[in-house]
């Protein structure tokens, strides 16, 4: 079994900036895609950003240029550096990962962005 423990959500002005972080933990072989998906009330879940391996990256659009996503293999851990955060950029936010025995998701970390 894989755990995901995410940390470095709460609440931050709009224009502000967070990290976030995501560990795994387990049994790990080998995990090929890791990223973060995130949920707003009433609205389905949705691909923030994910990176492969080697370090490839993907991002939706809403989040290009403001958002920058990062892992330590080393570590089993991802990152996602959120900058010029917006009111709608409010969600839970869910780490993600998947290597052979299957995909797994975090708990969710609480991302407000208000004044």
């Amino acid at each position: 079994q894989v755990q995901l423990v995410e940390s470095g959500g709460g609440l931050v002005q709009p224009g502000g900036s967070l990290r976030l972080s995501c560990a795994a933990s387990g049994s790990i072989f080998s995990m090929n895609i890791m990223g973060w998906y995130r949920q707003a009330p009433g609205k389905q879940r949705e691909l923030v950003a994910r990176i492969n391996r080697l370090g490839s990256t993907t991002y939706s659009d809403s989040v290009k240029g403001r958002f920058t996503i990062s892992r330590d293999n080393a570590k089993n851990t991802v990152y996602l550096q959120m900058n010029s955060l917006k009111p709608e950029d409010t969600a839970v936010y869910y780490c993600y990962a998947e290597q052979i025995t299957g995909n797994y998701w975090g708990q969710g970390t609480q991302v407000t962005v208000s004044t």
